[in-house]
């Protein structure tokens, strides 16, 4: 088992470092991959995140790894080449977590829209408009060129009205086609993030990660970073410094590059998701991702997420990325978008069981819609001047798809600007759990080979493989010895949660409740099971009781502005009360 730092060692590591080539500021999964690109040349890289790994934007994604098809009506071609590349990478080097999805389009008309995508596709018009079976099937047949070159997904199928019934019969009566094709969903995305980052640090010893560090200042030659957990403060002078903020980007240049402050980069909107708990509509998908135009002409989704539907998306123009979260008339909008395909289906409010929202960190743009901005990434450099003794890449935009692109190019920047070469490359190295993982048709001979060797039930193998893939392996050998299962919740146990805070950088409760497990996405989390974690938590960090409650009032008030759990704080109060008196 691979030795893993804690977070003291971590902090000594840094008192230690006064200077580094490379500084990284920002968690998300354009960041993280910068920082694995640069750690497999050998850079002793830092990066730090103010919060946790992917808690903003790049935890909010649609959980969709997709080619970007609608990118071909905006003559993004170079784009759409390069996200059905990296889907098809991220389908074999990350096989644990990322699976194809087929997804079909329904379509009301035959010819219509093309007038209005050919204004599109010339910049002359930002208006949504319908689209019809010809123009889907004209832009199908040009995806699936590109996958035909650079993947491997199977064509495309367009569906008679009689089919389409045959296949859903829950269809609203103006769909008269349906479109069929392939694409590829992500089941963890945060947990793949923290992956990144470790692969990063096993392949470069001295490169350094940490979550809950935030960079406050400079005075043109060092920066100050801050622990936002205990307020310590520590000095570190970078050679460059990397831009990953995200939606923060322009803020951040604020504190390190105020000359160029003044050129804005980021033009964000929000997008917000709902998971509804909704047994018949899970039956209806069958599998599938619907993908539609609402009334409006704007594309929402729909599709089967661990045992739930996901449904999405808003599209809308925000100037605070702080204060962003799932607005009811928000959820109101997508749940009559819902209704505009499925209008037999009914979704009470007691279906929504969790609602996430992220500020995808868009470049700057005039358009009058943000559906016009383009999602592809750029690289902006600042060079160092009287007032700043450092480079700043700044990374501009990007998709989650994408990432791998995206963190190469950056790093060969700062390859560059370092004097190094590159002499690793990532396109077909696996990631985390990916490694050595098997193909689906040998998968069973495998975990129950691991049933034996480990002792524990198939099932029970099959389970952890799905949440960690290879990397379940090491944890086997814990379970072995103790695997009773949490009081409030069997398919998890003490030792499992145990092991995930010692080794994967977890400091708060919720960054296992959120994002190191999908506990809370799934609508899983009842206040006793919460209160039974962050005793679990309280005994594996030594939190004292002032602590683990000041955790669980945290957590909740959280999990409530931002994820729509408002009934869970008052019970875990109660619940809390209760303890204390029983003491």
């Amino acid at each position: 088992m691979a030795t893993v730092l804690t977070r003291n060692e971590r902090l000594d590591r840094l008192r230690q470092r006064q200077i580094t080539p490379v500084l990284i500021a920002g968690g998300g999964i354009n960041g993280i991959s910068t920082f694995r690109e640069l750690a497999l040349q050998g850079i002793p890289a830092i990066i730090v995140e103010r919060d946790d790994w992917c808690q903003a934007a790049s935890g909010a994604l649609s959980r969709m790894i997709h080619g970007g098809l609608r990118y071909l009506e905006t003559g993004e071609f170079g784009l759409v080449k390069e996200s059905v590349i990296e889907r098809d990478r991220l389908l074999k080097n990350a096989s644990h977590y990322v699976f194809p999805l087929r997804t079909t389009v329904p379509v009301d008309n035959f010819s219509g829209g093309m007038i209005n995508a050919t204004r599109r596709f010339l910049r002359l018009s930002d208006k949504p408009a319908r689209r019809g079976a010809l123009l889907i099937k004209t832009g199908l047949s040009l995806y699936d060129l590109y996958t035909r070159q650079y993947g491997s997904m199977p064509k495309h199928q367009v569906r008679s009205e009689a089919a389409t019934r045959d296949r859903w019969p829950g269809f609203a009566p103006w769909v008269k086609y349906s479109a069929s094709y392939y694409d590829a969903w992500i089941s963890a995305p945060e947990r793949l993030g923290l992956e990144l980052v470790e692969d990063a640090e096993r392949a470069c010893s001295d490169a350094l990660a940490l979550n809950y560090m935030q960079l406050i200042s400079s005075d043109g030659e060092t920066v100050t970073l801050k622990d936002t957990l205990s307020g310590e403060q520590f000095r570190l002078q970078p050679h460059v410094l990397v831009n990953a903020g995200g939606a923060w980007i322009d803020q951040l240049n604020q504190h390190v590059a105020p000359k160029s402050a003044r050129q804005k980069l980021i033009g964000g909107t929000k997008g917000s998701h709902l998971i509804l708990d909704h047994p018949e509509l899970l039956r209806m998908l069958d599998g599938e991702m619907v993908y539609f135009e609402n009334q409006e002409g704007r594309v929402c989704i729909l599709f089967p997420w661990a045992g739930k539907v996901l449904a999405g998306s808003t599209d809308i123009r925000v100037d605070d990325p702080d204060n962003v979260v799932c607005e009811a008339a928000e959820k109101a909008y997508i749940l009559e978008s819902l209704r505009f395909v499925f209008p037999e289906v009914v979704v009470p409010e007691s279906a929504v069981v969790y609602t996430f929202c992220g500020v995808r960190p868009l470049p700057a743009s005039d358009a009058k819609l943000s559906g016009q901005i383009s999602r592809n990434h750029s690289l902006v450099m600042l060079p160092p001047d009287p007032t700043r003794a450092w480079s700043t890449l700044c990374l501009v935009g990007g998709k989650w798809t994408t990432f791998r692109r995206f963190g190469e190019e950056a790093a060969d920047r700062v390859l560059r600007l370092l004097g190094e070469k590159r002499h690793t490359s990532t396109t077909e190295l696996a990631i985390g759990g990916g490694r050595d993982f098997p193909a689906p048709a040998a998968q069973p001979a495998w975990i129950a080979q691991l049933a034996q060797q480990y002792a524990l039930p198939v099932p029970r193998v099959t389970q952890l493989v799905k949440r960690y893939g290879s990397r379940a392996v090491p944890l086997l050998s814990l379970l072995r010895d103790d695997d009773r299962p949490l009081h409030h919740h069997a398919d998890y146990s003490a030792t499992e949660l145990r092991y995930l805070t010692e080794h994967e950088q977890v400091c708060q409760l919720e960054d296992l409740l959120v994002r190191r497990t999908s506990l809370a996405i799934g609508g899983e989390l009842t206040p006793p099971l919460i209160q039974e974690i962050s005793l679990l938590m309280a005994q594996t960090l030594n939190w004292s009781e002032h602590q683990r409650i000041q955790q669980l009032q945290r957590c909740c008030a959280s999990l409530a502005r931002f994820h729509g759990l408002h009934g869970l704080y008052p019970t875990v109060m109660q619940q809390e009360a209760q303890h204390v008196s029983e003491q």
